[in-house]
């Protein structure tokens, strides 16, 4: 059974905190740091996660995860791309095969 919290909610909370200027509140205090600090984290925490995954620890690798997907969406907001933009281009994807996705992709 899946947890009814969502992704949505937490982008949410993020939005809210992230507006406060509550010095009490890591996610204000990110997001007034601005994108660099908040991509730096990001990234520590994918290696953390990539850490974790490699070996095999899966109370860390969830852990880890959480706090990738919490600093993601942090950047995102920071961005100004909205979670259900992200889902509707995996929407977009999900009815045709990864190897097919980059084939279609102009060359870089």
């Amino acid at each position: 059974m899946l947890p009814s919290f969502s992704l949505a909610e937490l982008e949410t909370t993020i939005a809210r905190r992230g507006s406060s200027g509550d010095p009490n509140s890591w996610t204000a205090k990110l997001i007034a740091k601005g994108m660099a600090a908040a991509a730096q984290k990001l990234g520590e925490e994918a290696i953390e996660t990539v850490i974790a995954a490699v070996a095999r620890d899966r109370r860390e690798f969830v852990k880890e995860s959480a706090d990738l997907l919490y600093h993601w969406l942090v950047v995102a907001s920071i961005a100004g791309v909205p979670l259900q933009e992200v889902l509707a281009e995996l929407e977009r994807r999900i009815h045709r095969s990864g190897i097919q996705e980059k084939a279609a992709r102009p060359p870089r």
